[in-house]
């Protein structure tokens, strides 16, 4: 008993599901900086978000290239991409330079969370579903759309900081960054709804046969 909750620990925490859980602790980190109202926390913020992407980057490379792929590291790996891109969409929507709909971060939330239950009610029967191409695709648009559009925040801030006609700049440029903004949220929120409903449409079997289990 002791072998096996050895080796299950160990299976937890190989180096690809450390960087997993740290994505997870960076997600907070990010969501307190961002919560401060200043130019250097929002520049903070970006660095955060980047190291934490590089983990999303390095954890599945490493667990595939060495051999450390888990039923925890599969189920994790995604949950934790979750976090962080949630908590970016949600903290990025306080941002007055940027327009992020709120029907766009309702329908990139609920794809989520409708996503991460339906893979609990099928690990509850041995079975894990692994992120598809579409998923990771769908992760991948999230991500540059806040590496892209959270860096524009902060050259636009900062912008307005140092220049001597703040607010003509703002009148003239800023509109067209918030609708560019709200243009491209809107077509990952789209793609987000779309990598869910093929996710069902993949798994169907496995989750009506779940379904039918648990409501029996």
């Amino acid at each position: 008993m002791r072998r096996s909750r050895a080796l299950c620990y160990n299976d937890i925490m190989n180096l690809p599901n450390q960087l997993t859980l740290a994505r997870c602790v960076l997600a907070g980190v990010f969501v307190a900086l961002m919560s401060i109202p200043s130019l250097a926390s929002l520049a903070a913020a970006y660095v955060v978000f980047t190291a934490a992407a590089i983990t999303d980057h390095y954890d599945g490379k490493l667990a595939r290239r060495y051999g450390m792929v888990s039923n925890f590291g599969k189920l994790m790996d995604p949950l934790a991409d979750k976090v962080l891109m949630v908590a970016a969409f949600i903290m990025m929507r306080d941002l007055p330079e940027l327009w992020v709909p709120g029907w766009a971060v309702v329908v990139i939330l609920a794809r989520e969370f409708l996503v991460t239950g339906a893979r609990a009610l099928v690990a509850a029967d041995g079975v894990v579903l692994g992120a598809n191409t579409y998923g990771k695709a769908k992760t991948v648009f999230q991500m540059v759309y806040v590496f892209v559009f959270l860096a524009l925040a902060i050259l636009w801030r900062a912008a307005l900081t140092w220049h001597a006609d703040a607010a003509g700049l703002q009148s003239v440029a800023g509109p067209i960054l918030q609708w560019i903004s709200m243009a491209a949220i809107s077509i990952v929120a789209l793609y987000t709804a779309f990598s869910g409903a093929q996710f069902a449409w993949v798994n169907w079997q496995a989750l009506r046969t779940a379904g039918g289990e648990h409501s029996a």
